[in-house]
């Protein structure tokens, strides 16, 4: 099999891509090759030998879905691709739009659907919870830095400004709300989402549901958090009642690909709140592999049309520490992806 699997970024805010392939290879049952699709020429996913067997630079879907489906017919052409796996928030839209033409070229996806992918987004994702009885912080959307006015009359300080894609910071005042406003809104467009926040512990599921079931479900409670918001290092737990909610707005959504549910247990009344849902595997998705659920590799199984039964168990108090290293490599690998927009580890 050929795989081809994007998001190797991996840095301060790492993408999932390289624990996907990790997890994939070490299932025990995998032989193939993998093949990273790259938005930068930088991400180091391509330059690490035992990650990809060859990448490839692809267009970004904003520069248009026809220029990337070409770029992806091309690398077909010479890879003979299986099964392409998008594991990043903003490329989802655009994969899903051109999942019948891959399908035509005998590429296969597992992807959600444009309506349960816009059901779960962030300005989207009261009212859906509100429908199905899913405790979730109030919010307020923010299209311009007026709106922001209408804080004090909805919250109190602090509070969480979200971009609509990635990234969120919790402010203390409106200087800082404004602040953060235009950051997000540069980066990511409009709207932002203003939401109440939430004291207590932070608590992540990583996912996979059939679009009719929940094939697999780990919970994770963060043990270090970064100024980012992003899970460091994080322990297995058991708690069914956070599984039971996550399968429960898994299949309110008809939820079908991986997905991370991101909660928050009030301190003071020990209630789960939703306050995201990430429509693709997390960058901690390795954790759930070594506890015993290879969500990535069942994914895969999916996508190939195999039957997958549901897991049951994981292994409790498995913990995960994410850690960083230089990587020597020569000028020449850079100088290859970058003319030839392509990089093969033989």
């Amino acid at each position: 099999m050929n795989i081809a699997v994007t998001g190797l970024n991996n840095v301060d805010n790492p993408a999932p891509g390289v624990p996907v392939i990790r997890a994939i290879k070490e299932s025990g049952e995998f032989s193939g090759r993998i093949i990273g699709l790259l938005y930068d020429t930088l991400e180091p996913g391509a330059y690490l030998p035992d990650v990809a067997d060859i990448s490839y630079v692809i267009p970004y879907p904003s520069a248009g879905l026809e220029h990337l489906f070409q770029r992806i017919a091309i690398i077909h052409e010479k890879e003979k691709i299986d099964v392409i796996i998008p594991t990043l928030d903003s490329e989802l839209n655009g994969f899903i739009k051109l999942a019948p033409r891959l399908k035509e070229l005998g590429i296969a996806t597992y992807l959600p659907t444009a309506d349960q992918l816009t059901l779960r987004a962030k300005d989207k994702l009261a009212d859906f919870c509100k429908k199905f009885d899913i405790r979730v912080p109030k919010n307020i959307l923010a299209t311009s830095v007026q709106d922001l006015y209408k804080i004090q009359s909805h919250f109190e300080y602090p509070v969480v400004v979200k971009g609509i894609f990635y990234d969120a910071a919790v402010v203390n005042n409106l200087e800082e709300a404004s602040t953060a406003f235009h950051k997000l809104s540069a980066k990511w467009g409009l709207p932002i989402i203003i939401q109440e926040f939430i004291t207590g512990d932070e608590y992540n599921v990583c996912a996979l549901g059939s679009g009719s079931e929940m094939i697999g479900a780990v919970a994770m409670k963060k043990m270090y958090i970064t100024d980012k918001g992003k899970g460091w290092s994080g322990i297995t737990i058991h708690d069914p009642s956070l599984l039971e909610l996550s399968k429960k707005t898994i299949t309110a959504l008809q939820w079908k690909s991986g997905l991370e549910l991101e909660f928050v247990k009030d301190k003071e009344t020990n209630e789960y709140y939703l306050i995201e849902i990430n429509p693709r595997f997390p960058a901690w998705v390795y954790l759930p592999a070594a506890a015993g659920q290879n969500l990535p590799y069942a994914l895969l199984q999916l996508a190939l049309g195999k039957t997958v039964r549901p897991f049951t168990t994981y292994d409790i108090g498995k913990m995960f520490i994410r850690y960083s290293w230089d990587w020597i490599t020569d000028i020449k690998e850079f100088e290859t992806i970058t003319v030839h927009g392509e990089l093969n580890h033989g």
